[in-house]
């Protein structure tokens, strides 16, 4: 969205130059009311378009909530911001790379980032789809994560999570499917637990450890949250920010904890 923002700014930017050319060059006195009108519309949207792509890359972005897989502490088209700058200023044309950061995430952050190829359908990578995608963070890099029963603990801690939804009163059991804890780590890592059927991990998972770079996050709707449990472990380089605050509906507006 930033980029297209920004393409559409420069069509502008052109479009303007053009325009003060040919008032210039081949208008002779006043121009008439039409072609001024049309000239400061285009200027003014020119300067809008960029310095909006310019604060939806660096600050902020607008987001809208397409599934339950965070009832309920975001329901679907609940429409949010999200603080962009706030683990970093993203360097344009690098592989994700931030700079200025104000924090680092931490357990317990509702953040925004591009869901990893593993998330995606083969024909979705084919065709170089890019969405994003909003969870939970519940560790961080080198934290031990296992799931029992449907019950959270990192680093053997249960954690206790008030803002967690069980929706299914059904609780998968723990199933064998890997010959090593070395295996197993490798298989998450490398997001194969996406093509497992939802049963082998959704309520029995683990234990990983998440590698260094990465973070573990999971849906508040735990029982119906396609997340890292299945396509692996988050990189850094695809997050995007922190959840910040509902703004629309306005019988929602709430600052997102």
């Amino acid at each position: 969205m930033e980029l297209k923002l920004f393409i559409a700014g420069l069509i502008f930017l052109i479009l303007a130059i053009v325009m003060q050319v040919v008032k210039k060059k081949f208008i002779k006195g006043k121009p008439n009311k039409v072609f001024e009108d049309v000239y400061s519309w285009v200027d003014t949207l020119w300067t809008a378009l960029i310095i909006a792509s310019i604060i939806m890359y660096f600050l902020l972005q607008a987001f809208k909530i397409p599934t339950g897989s965070m009832r309920m502490t975001l329901l679907e088209k609940d429409h949010l911001f999200a603080l962009k700058c706030v683990y970093g200023l993203r360097v344009p044309f690098t592989d994700g790379k931030r700079i200025l950061s104000v924090k680092q995430v931490k357990k317990g952050d509702v953040v925004i980032f591009q869901c990893p190829p593993s998330a995606l359908s083969a024909a979705e990578r084919a065709d170089g789809v890019k969405k994003d995608y909003i969870k939970r963070c519940v560790a961080l890099a080198g934290d031990k994560v296992e799931i029992k029963n449907k019950m959270l603990y990192v680093n053997d801690v249960l954690v206790e999570e008030e803002y967690v939804s069980h929706s299914d009163v059904n609780s998968y059991p723990k199933i064998d499917i890997a010959n090593s804890q070395e295996e197993y780590q490798s298989a998450w890592e490398k997001g194969e637990f996406a093509l497992l059927p939802v049963s082998m991990i959704r309520d029995n998972f683990g234990p990983v450890v998440v590698p260094e770079g990465h973070y573990m996050v999971l849906g508040d709707n735990r029982d119906y949250s396609f997340d890292a449990r299945f396509w692996g472990p988050l990189p850094d380089k695809y997050l995007k920010g922190k959840a910040l605050i509902v703004y629309w509906p306005l019988n929602r507006i709430k600052l997102i904890k």
